[in-house]
């Protein structure tokens, strides 16, 4: 148990006692004050009970303090200050606890117990008509983060991957494939405006055309097909490819082309107009959004019979409410902001619960290198993609840079920053933290770790300690809201506490080895901790640098 959450019991307990009032843990608030002479943790209960017992919040924190039993939580004094805080100040060996929690449960540390929530996070879903770009590569970090918090959150977690396998722009990527496939066997071609200029489109019609030569030059709908599925073969496999070398992993691709094969989009469609959402204007069917909470009515069957692209996503997200999921979450670029009204009342049209469905925005990536900006096209073949990003920077430092600002800030990539060896570089810094902690442990071998740790009384190591306890709320708090930035802020508090104790604190002292032994315990149970959580955010903890 967390001490927040040992005092958050220990606070209710006594208001029980002490007023025969029931508080909901939840609704109970501990804070670690700025002010280190206010003690270790702090809560406003007393002020929060004003309104119920209508009495000086002062007098209620005198009456609580006589019911506490500090013992409940390791509570080596208590005070009350301001207009009713209370102000508590733990006992030494309640923070040593968590070095033998630490060292105990080592890579399961922070580990919460399953809560029972099924969730579904859908990221990146980019159309396999190109390489993965910078956009998708802050998604891909941010959604493979989230999933992994949430998961050491105790949450039942699905990564999902809906691949956009149909419509317009995949037949642009098999006519343009059909022309290198034609231009490499001599014949005249036009790709045209539309079409993907890639070398990569280039070199696979290339492959195609020494693989079945002759074989589909007629421009017929059966060759175009080939083109289509072979163009989607491709594509989808040098994703797959490059979300790998990125750490990223996926448990479900669903295919929109697998949905429109099984009858579920045309299924969609009938269900709306069952339930009386569609009126026949100007040849083309209408959804009413607007009764549902959106600005405006939406086009589902245009004039010329086809849907538009939002009649597949309700049959991809009616598919994810069959499939029992508590919670959905889409990661979408800052350009679908105005997409998520509609789609929430497609749901709320189903007759599902749009609640249950949240939509996060990944706003705008920007490249800068040598302090101008790199332009972007993936069509001209001319974009930054994951794969050239890993191999200038580095996994890790993609990984990092995408996750450390909120999904919804704009985000300026410094590529000299990101492969800077200093203290500048958030990267460097913390990975430099845990190959510190490797190194002092090697040095140190001979010495075994203490079991009892009496002797960490300093303050850079009961600040350092504090710093591991904080773990768990960390995580808990990370998943609850998707703030996945979060925890890099944690990471570089972490390093930072740790690089203050070991300025400050003679780790290795051949003259004192039992405040050495222990101080290597806390070493080792920082390393730990500090490898965690890296690990969160898909960062490898190096052992050397």
């Amino acid at each position: 148990m967390s001490i927040e959450t040992e005092l958050k019991e220990m606070l209710k307990d006594s208001v029980k006692k002490a007023f025969d009032v029931d508080l909901e843990l939840s609704s109970i608030v501990i804070e670690t004050p700025k002010n280190k002479d206010h003690g270790d943790f702090s809560s406003n209960v007393a002020m929060q009970l004003t309104r119920t017992l209508h009495t000086n919040p002062r007098e209620i924190a005198n009456k609580l303090t006589e019911a506490l039993d500090l013992s409940q939580a390791n509570v080596a004094k208590v005070e009350i200050a301001g207009p009713g805080f209370l102000n508590f100040t733990l006992s030494k060996d309640r923070f040593t606890q968590v070095i033998s929690d630490v060292l105990e449960q080592k890579e399961a540390y922070g580990q919460q117990a399953p809560n029972g929530i099924k969730v579904d996070l859908e990221y990146v879903s980019a159309n396999p008509t190109g390489s993965l770009h910078l956009g998708h590569a802050r998604g891909a970090a941010w959604g493979d983060s989230c999933s992994r918090i949430m998961k050491k959150a105790g949450y039942d977690v699905t990564r999902e991957y809906y691949v956009n396998d149909a419509g317009n722009q995949i037949t642009n990527l098999a006519l343009s494939l059909n022309a290198r496939y034609r231009e490499a066997q001599g014949l005249p071609t036009e790709i045209g405006k539309d079409g993907y200029m890639g070398q990569d489109v280039k070199d696979e019609g290339i492959r195609l055309a020494k693989e079945y030569p002759e074989t589909y030059l007629e421009p017929t709908e059966e060759n175009l097909d080939f083109f289509r599925k072979k163009g989607i073969e491709f594509e989808l496999n040098k994703i797959k490819r490059d979300l790998k070398e990125y750490r990223i992993d996926f448990d479900v691709w669903t295919s929109e082309q697998s949905l429109r094969d099984s009858g579920a989009v045309e299924k969609a469609v009938d269900i709306i107009k069952e339930k009386g959402y569609t009126y026949e204007s100007d040849g083309a069917l209408w959804f009413k959004t607007t009764e549902l909470g959106d600005d405006k009515d939406r086009v589902l069957r245009k004039q010329d019979g086809s849907l538009t692209y939002l009649v597949p996503d309700i049959a991809n997200h009616k598919n994810k409410y069959d499939r029992g999921f508590d919670e959905m979450v889409d990661f979408f670029g800052a350009d679908h902001h105005g997409y998520i009204p509609r789609l929430k009342a497609s749901m709320q049209a189903l007759g599902y619960d749009p609640d249950k469905l949240h939509v996060d925005i990944i706003q705008m990536v920007r490249l800068v290198s040598n302090g101008q900006e790199m332009k972007m096209s993936k069509r001209l073949g001319n974009a930054t993609t994951i794969h050239e990003l890993c191999q200038s920077v580095g996994v890790d430092a993609a990984r990092y840079f995408f996750v450390a600002r909120a999904l919804d800030s704009h985000l300026d990539f410094d590529v000299e920053l990101a492969t800077k060896k200093s203290n500048e570089n958030p990267v460097y810094y913390a990975q430099y933290a845990h190959a510190r902690m490797c190194s002092i442990q090697k040095q140190a071998k001979d010495i075994p770790c203490a079991s009892s740790y009496e002797g960490l009384t300093h303050e850079k190591e009961i600040e350092l300690m504090k710093s591991l306890q904080e773990f768990n709320k960390v995580i808990v708090e990370s998943a609850k809201t998707r703030q996945v930035h979060k925890v890099c802020h944690y990471i570089q508090s972490l390093a930072s506490n740790f690089h203050s104790f070991y300025n400050a604190c003679k780790v290795i002292d051949r003259d004192n080895l039992e405040l050495s032994s222990q101080r290597l315990a806390l070493v080792k149970a920082t390393q730990i901790v500090l490898a965690n959580a890296l690990d969160l955010i898909g960062v490898e903890a190096v052992e050397s640098m």
